[in-house]
């Protein structure tokens, strides 16, 4: 296609020989490098001429700045100089640098700090519950790589105990046949388990925080949106490694994050392992006092670690598909019912006429076929296997027994709280259990039931690390699986584990008497242990200035500080300061990064005296023994 533009182009390189031409075929790459490299005779060249100077340049203040971007991106368009006026191919869609989003591998979900760790806690206990965002920081994953894998080492595990039918113990030793609840940061706590249990868990469900900016909330629920993503991106890449080949990923979550997040899951667990997204209707009674829209419904995203070696367990039937199946000729072979012979197709052969017992001829109906040859249907007759009705006039049918029928079904992709329960469900449930209200955002027993049905067999490992009230866990109990739980929060103590005491127990509430639960089994719980974690806690809870003056003469003798701190600036002003601002200073200058205690340090003088010796063997034990 010859245009002016093109002709004068072609003028332009051919002066430069062979430069640009390999035989009579322009050399695009290697124009494209040299306006690239602003090589001066070309540039020169290009606005000599005036067609092109007049397309490709533009005049600031007197001054004649070329416009390079626009020639290089006229050279990277095949079209344009073959057949075509414009740059564009005649498919209609969604591109990146000239390519459809469909045909590229690497389009990806893009947001600020996506190439860091979120370092400091998802708990409000361990930042300023006034201003947030201030105490979050960011580790760049290639500038901080050292100050990241100290983050990210195993921790020291303390106050370990193994609960079952006779109470609380302590225990120095671990199996994986342990059931294990952990205490801590969730993704320090996946990353102290990541040798143990790489590849070995079939089955991984969280309630994440919604990012909804809810002040009933514990956690940080209020994140800005690219620091949620951070935050979910730094998890779901360590749950991964941790998912068996087989296994599966699922979240809840609602519609505040939930198209963010599918894009973000898609990029970490790849796209071709999206399974579904189920509807879980989650309420029973609408809220009438919603500004616009009242919010029924939680989005289940499901992911499969790779996909074509997942297996789904189809769900039981339930009486009501069955009641359908009566025995109304008292065939031996059981109850059934009739269906249809006809099928919609027309096919000549198969519009046979049959004769019912009573003598009526009949045919197929209109625009139908027999689904079965003259020769089959003869044999089902012999085999008592078609249905004329009771009077034996009736258009015939195919009779469906019962026990040939595939004795599970497919999961729906909806699913109303009639069948796996509401919200209201599961706090009546747990205030049962309790006798008070305990927690306000429990999920309820069926649903867990439902989902770790559909993706896991007995004995498998089902891991959620947004444990909360322990719902997947109890589930999993009565379910004879075995499982990990981790919650940073300390109700973990007055609501999580005691529910899992009350378990063990033989409580009778959520899926109990459906399963027939009766009680038994253990679990062993264990916290990572505390370090600048602890003189945040103290710097909380301390109610004087006296108090809060010692918390800070001993964080000068134990603590980690941030490096960035002018640490002689904050002595000289911090008493100048407000009760409250001494905290807020107290807790920005602690190094987030040294939350716990590292593993690598257990054998160190200082901290060997933090540890009893129970807790140092279990230590031993879970790593040295059967950590690879």
């Amino acid at each position: 296609m010859k245009t002016k533009i093109n002709e004068a182009i072609k003028q332009v390189l051919q002066h430069f020989d062979q430069k640009y031409f390999i035989g009579e075929v322009l050399n695009k790459n290697k124009v494209i490098q040299d306006l690239d490299t602003y090589d001066k005779d070309l540039l020169e060249a290009f606005i000599s001429n005036e067609t092109l100077k007049s397309n490709f340049t533009i005049d600031i203040a007197g001054n004649i700045v070329i416009q390079i971007n626009r020639i290089i991106e006229l050279f990277e368009t095949d079209e344009y100089w073959q057949d075509s006026y414009t740059k564009y191919s005649k498919k209609i869609g969604l591109t990146v640098g000239g390519k459809f989003i469909g045909e590229l591998t690497d389009v990806v979900l893009d947001f600020p700090y996506k190439d860091t760790v979120l370092k400091a806690s998802m708990s409000k206990e361990d930042t300023d519950k006034d201003d947030l965002r201030p105490y979050e920081p960011f580790l760049n994953e290639v500038i901080a790589k050292e100050e990241m894998d100290v983050l990210l080492e195993k921790k020291i595990l303390v106050s370990a105990k193994k609960y079952d039918e006779n109470g609380e113990h302590e225990v120095d030793s671990f199996s994986e046949d342990d059931n294990l609840i952990m205490k801590g940061n969730n993704l320090l706590a996946l990353h102290t388990l990541k040798e143990k249990y790489a590849g070995k868990v079939k089955l991984i469900y969280i309630d994440p925080p919604y990012n909804t900016g809810g002040d009933s909330f514990i956690y940080n629920d209020q994140f800005n949106h690219s620091t949620w993503l951070t935050f979910m991106k730094n998890r779901l890449e360590i749950a991964r490694n941790l998912l068996s080949d087989d296994g599966s990923l699922w979240i809840n979550i609602d519609d505040d994050e939930a198209h963010y997040l599918k894009v973000l899951i898609d990029e970490v667990f790849g796209r071709e392992n999206f399974l579904s997204n189920i509807i879980w209707k989650k309420k029973y009674s609408p809220q009438n006092d919603a500004k616009y829209f009242s919010d029924m419904h939680d989005h289940i995203f499901v992911y499969a670690r790779d996909k074509e070696k997942f297996e789904i367990n189809g769900l039981d039937r339930n009486p009501e598909m069955d009641s359908r199946y009566t025995n109304r000729d008292n065939d031996p072979r059981g109850v059934w019912k009739s269906a249809d012979l006809s099928v919609r197709r027309v096919t000549e052969k198969d519009r046979y006429p049959i004769t019912t017992p009573s003598g009526r001829i009949v045919y197929p109906p209109s625009g139908r076929s027999w689904g079965l040859s003259k020769t089959t249907f003869e044999k089902y007759i012999e085999d008592n296997r078609i249905w004329f009705g009771e009077k034996g006039d009736n258009v015939p049918s195919v009779k469906k027994f019962l026990t040939e029928v595939k004795q599970t079904v497919t999961p729906q992709t909806i699913w109303d709280y009639s069948e796996v329960g509401h919200n209201q469900d599961a706090i009546q449930n747990l205030n049962k259990i309790f006798g008070d209200t305990v927690f306000t955002t429990p999920k309820p027993e069926k649903l867990l039931q439902r989902i770790i049905h559909i993706g896991s067999k007995e004995n498998d490992i089902v891991l959620d690390f947004f444990m909360g009230s322990s719902t997947t866990q109890a589930v999993a109990h009565k379910m004879n699986r075995r499982y990990i739980g981790i919650e940073q929060m300390d109700y973990i103590n007055t609501v999580s584990v005691p529910r899992l005491q009350k378990v063990i127990e033989g409580e009778q509430g959520g899926i109990s008497k459906e399963v027939e639960w009766q009680g038994g089994g253990s679990f062993i719980y264990i916290e990572l242990m505390e370090k600048n974690r602890g003189f945040l806690k103290s710097i909380r809870n301390a109610e004087t200035q006296i108090e809060l003056h010692d918390v800070f003469d001993f964080m000068l003798k134990e603590a980690e500080i941030d490096f960035r701190v002018d640490l002689e600036a904050v002595k000289d002003t911090l008493y100048e300061l407000s009760f409250e601002e001494q905290k807020k200073t107290l807790i920005k200058i602690i190094d987030k990064n040294q939350l716990y205690y590292n593993y690598s340090e257990i054998d160190d003088e200082n901290v060997r005296d933090l540890i009893s010796d129970n807790d140092y063997t279990f230590n031993k034990n879970f790593y040295d023994k059967g950590g690879e």
